[in-house]
C-alpha cells in the first residue's frame, strides 16, 4: 500500500510540474494564439488523483488495510 501511495504522490507532483512547464511555454507575442489548454488538463489531472488517491485511503483505512498511528486520542 505504501508503494501505491507513493506513486501516487509522485504521478500528483509530476502533473503539477507539466502544468508549470506549460505555462512557462506560453507564447509571450501579442498576436499568438493561447494554447490549447495543456495547462488546463495538466490541472484537472492532478485534481482527479488527488481526489482518487483521498478515496482509496478512506476506502483502505475503512476496510482496516491500513491503520492511524498518530497521536492518540486524548493526548
Amino acid at each position: 500500500m505504501k508503494i501505491l501511495v507513493a506513486i501516487a504522490f509522485i504521478a500528483i507532483l509530476a502533473s503539477l510540474a507539466s502544468a508549470l512547464i506549460y505555462m512557462m511555454r506560453a507564447p509571450r507575442e501579442e498576436g499568438a494564439p493561447p494554447p490549447k489548454g495543456s495547462m488546463a488538463t495538466a490541472l484537472a489531472l492532478r485534481v482527479g488523483l488527488s481526489i482518487v488517491l483521498f478515496v482509496c485511503v478512506l476506502i483502505s483505512w475503512k476496510m482496516g488495510w491500513i491503520q492511524p498511528t498518530g497521536i492518540p486520542p486524548g493526548a
